[in-house]
């Protein structure tokens, strides 16, 4: 039967009866749907919104959706301060109080009534009067039509009160609304408690992010700093390389120069400009100027970079100073009106070479960009030295472009981004989780690469010691791996790459070896494997094998190709040994043999390398004996003038013959005493000889042997410190020595490891007049920058670049390039190791003026060396 069937049915009577029934229906659905959509915002609330100030104005418009809420008013009791906090306050007619109450102030208020009894309130005004007669409730505020309260509670505890109230006569409140209230006002405390909890957790992440962002921002302000002198130094070196090394194009040295001080003074616009004193005419070779983008060639006039070639000195010049430089007339008046309307400041410094001004190079700003200063200027000054001197130099250079070269070094700077707060706070929580467990890791496993450290490596190698001597028959061994070049990765990349490496090191190594071997790192860049249940030695020395091939393998670094190499000393283990550090101690010594035969390569351990390490022994103990004695044999090798063949100083050097182990090689033991940490006595030595050398000849009759110069080489230790070098003076002076006749050389790769250091020390031994020569150029790593930034008198080619000229043309056109720039440079070149006639002339023919060897000894008609080992 369908509806309209039983509409006919039924009368008309009684379908007009169920007419309210059926809105009775609706309306009472309609509320349950907006209830539990309440129910459900305010579920959303309580999972959305992270602030009780947003909390309040939404909680309010939910409770309107439901009943009318127009005024409507959340309030807090405060306990520990006795007070009502009304912490959200909206009413039709009431003044707006958001603010805390004292709770005696309104302890008789219908509020009070709601925080201390705990129970609900429905007051109409009907029933308003008849309420406040039979309890001690006054009303306070104007007065409501209706105004409904509900306490909020935890548990049993009231925390507070929410109210609403009606002022107009449409607008009342029924007994279901004041359920409705009561229904809801559980799940707002729900709400209250979840939001207070994430708002203070909020809090705590702001604060902590805050701290975080402080010490970045310190940490970045230090980083910036570093950065800034770590460019000013990288400038410095690429100026002084740069003007070392031109090539033809000019164009592109300029530019350098220009791209070098806008990286640090800020140059937009710059130029630099020649004068031509024949024809009174300015040329300007670069230029670049953001307002004036053209300037062409001009006769000598009244301009700013005229000024300052009259002058003759550095000038910071602004509007102000035009102004003055007009009224004296040193500018013309509309060169000046135009400069000072848009210029805001410049920095023009003169092009100075022997006293001659060549031009001047300017940079200049406009408007706020930039305003220069003195340190900017001095800055500008020492850089127009240096392009002064390569324009000089490319005038009368143009033939030995080909081998300048310019250095750059890239500094890297790492940072590392900070974690987000939260992942930073549940690190913590992990760490601290793990803090046990990881104190028990640490204290056996190396740090950076988690493997066994020295502690738990000795305690294992004991064990296998013991059961060595237990079970004879059960194989062990060690083997100790050295890295080639590890230090050398360290200081160029920086220490994070070096960890990096290490890393990478550690799991190469890890997987040549077994499942159950001991891989551990000792420190630095050794590591050791103890191995355990072998067949034969073969086996070992395959896996050695693998280690090397896989570490010779390229590493990627920082997106850099990096090579390095492995060295391995093996030693098995027997039932002669009592403790680990023997076993170490053999392995080791197996490492450094192959480290001495080439690396790249293993050695087995045996009882030669352990008598060879005594004999190393034995050596240094008999060095240091005939050091403290004084009873080196003395020699002399004179240097001569190659034309005349005439000596122009003598070369002062020990032998050293060993009772059984007969003579040591000169270098052997200069090794030996800067290992022993000798070379300071050593040097005490050498000056001592020469000194003695000097009071000798002055003794002498002959004045020819009065004009004579010793020379000695000296290790770079007294260059580390210009105290030292001041020492090293008032040493010479107090023995009566005059230090013009002292010739001190230094070894060109003892200046390779801390060059920067000891240009103060050298120019103190230079000002003081003792003659300087750097030894065996072009056995290291050589770089014209020695010769460009040391004052040398003379530098010395090494012996084994001279013993190749007769058969390598390169090598000689190379000494003819030196030859060329040691006139520019202002020293003279010795060739070292002259040990036949055709070396002789090939030197000769190459201009060299100076030369030291047999060959000039045996073919020199003046017997120099002999009276010289006289005087010894």
């Amino acid at each position: 039967m369908n509806s309209e069937n039983v509409a006919n049915e039924l009368s008309l009577e009684e379908l007009r009866e169920l007419v309210p029934q059926l809105q009775q229906i609706t309306k009472k659905y309609k509320r349950s749907e907006r209830i539990q959509k309440s129910l459900f915002d305010i579920s959303e609330l309580a999972s959305s919104i992270n602030e009780l100030s947003s909390l309040y104005p939404a909680i309010h418009e939910i409770i309107s959706d439901f009943m009318p809420a127009k005024s409507f008013f959340v309030a807090f009791y405060e306990e520990e301060n006795e007070l009502i906090d009304f912490v959200y306050f909206v009413d039709e007619f009431d003044e707006q109080v958001i603010k805390k109450v004292s709770a005696e102030e309104l302890k008789h208020s219908l509020t009070g009534h709601l925080l201390r009894t705990g129970e609900h309130l429905f007051l109409t005004r009907e029933n308003r009067q008849t309420l406040l007669n039979n309890s001690s409730i006054k009303s306070m505020g104007a007065d409501s039509v209706d105004w409904v309260g509900v306490p909020l509670k935890r548990g049993s505890q009231v925390i507070g009160a929410i109210v609403v109230q009606s002022y107009v006569e449409t607008e009342r409140y029924s007994q279901e609304d004041l359920e409705l209230l009561l229904f809801v006002s559980q799940h707002i405390v729900n709400c209250l408690d979840r939001v207070k909890s994430r708002e203070l957790t909020e809090k705590t992440i702001r604060q902590r992010t805050k701290q975080m962002r402080q010490i970045n921002e310190e940490l970045q302000e230090e980083i910036s700093e570093r950065q800034k002198v770590e460019a000013l130094q990288q400038a410095l070196f690429e100026i002084s390389e740069l003007s070392a090394s031109i090539e033809g194009n000019m164009d592109d040295f300029y530019r350098t120069i220009h791209d070098i001080l806008s990286r640090l003074i800020g140059a937009p616009n710059c130029y630099i400009a020649l004068v031509d004193n024949d024809n009174k005419i300015l040329h300007f070779p670069y230029y670049k100027d953001e307002v004036y983008p053209q300037v062409k060639s001009r006769p000598l006039g009244l301009g700013v970079t005229e000024y300052i070639i009259r002058n003759g000195s550095a000038e910071l010049i602004d509007p102000t100073k035009v102004k003055q430089l007009a009224a004296n007339n040193e500018l013309a008046i509309d060169t000046a009106n135009s400069i000072s309307k848009k210029m805001t400041s410049l920095i023009g410094v003169p092009l100075v070479v022997d006293g001659i001004i060549l031009g001047v190079i300017a940079v200049q700003s406009y408007g706020n960009e930039k305003r220069y200063n003195l340190r900017d200027l001095e800055f500008l000054r020492y850089v127009s030295h240096h392009i002064a001197v390569a324009l000089e130099r490319k005038k009368y250079s143009d033939n030995i472009q080909a081998y300048n070269q310019r250095l750059a070094n890239e500094v890297k700077q790492r940072t590392e981004e900070l974690h987000t707060t939260n992942a930073f706070l549940q690190k913590q929580i992990e760490e601290r989780k793990q803090a046990q467990l990881q104190l028990e890791h640490d204290a056996h496993h190396d740090s950076l690469t988690g493997l066994a450290n020295r502690t738990l490596f000795n305690t294992r190698l004991d064990l296998a010691l013991a059961s060595k001597k237990r079970y004879v028959s059960h194989n062990y061994a060690v083997i100790f791996i050295d890295l080639d070049r590890f230090k050398q990765i360290n200081d160029s990349l920086g220490h994070y790459a070096g960890d990096e490496f290490l890393k990478e090191v550690a799991r190469r190594i890890d997987s040549c070896i077994r499942g159950h071997d001991l891989l551990a790192r000792l420190g630095g860049d050794e590591f050791v494997v103890l191995f355990d249940n072998f067949e034969t030695a073969t086996d070992i020395e395959e896996i050695a094998s693998r280690i090397i091939k896989s570490i010779a393998q390229p590493f990627n670094i920082e997106s850099k190709d990096v090579y390095s190499g492995a060295s391995i000393g093996i030693a098995s283990i027997e039932s002669g040994y009592q403790k680990a550090d023997e076993v170490l101690r053999d392995a080791d010594a197996a490492m450094y043999q192959a480290k001495s035969l080439g690396r790249g390569r293993y050695i087995i351990f045996d009882k030669t390398m352990r008598e060879k390490l005594l004999e190393e022994l034995e050596i240094e103990s008999a060095f240091r004996k005939v050091l403290n004695a004084d009873a080196f044999e003395s020699y002399s090798q004179p240097v001569f003038d190659l034309q005349h063949k005439q000596a122009i100083y003598s070369e002062c050097y020990i032998r050293w013959e060993h009772p059984t182990l007969g003579r040591i090689k000169r270098e052997q033991y200069f090794q030996l005493a800067e290992q022993s940490g000798l070379t300071v006595e050593m040097d005490k030595f050498m000056l001592n000889k020469a000194c003695n050398i000097l009071r000798y000849w002055g003794q002498s009759n002959h004045d020819s042997a009065q004009k004579r110069k010793v020379a000695i080489n000296l290790s770079t230790h007294h260059l580390t410190q210009t105290s030292l070098a001041k020492s090293l003076i008032e040493y010479i002076n107090s023995c009566g020595i005059d230090p013009n006749k002292l010739v001190f050389e230094f070894d060109e790769n003892a200046l390779n490891r801390s060059s920067l250091f000891f240009l103060p020390a050298i120019k103190i031994l230079k000002r003081a007049g003792i003659t300087l020569v750097l030894d065996n150029f072009g056995s290291g790593l050589a770089s014209l920058s020695y010769l460009y930034t040391y004052p040398f008198d003379y530098v010395k080619v090494d012996h084994l670049f001279v013993k190749s000229l007769t058969r390598s043309e390169r090598n000689l056109k190379l000494l003819e390039s030196l030859r060329a720039i040691s006139g520019h440079l202002n020293f003279k070149l010795i060739a070292e190791g002259i040990d036949t006639e055709e070396q002789y002339q090939a030197l000769v023919n190459a201009k060299c003026e100076f030369g030291q060897g047999k060959y000039l000894e045996a073919s020199s008609k003046i017997d120099f060396a002999q009276s010289l080992d006289k005087a010894i």
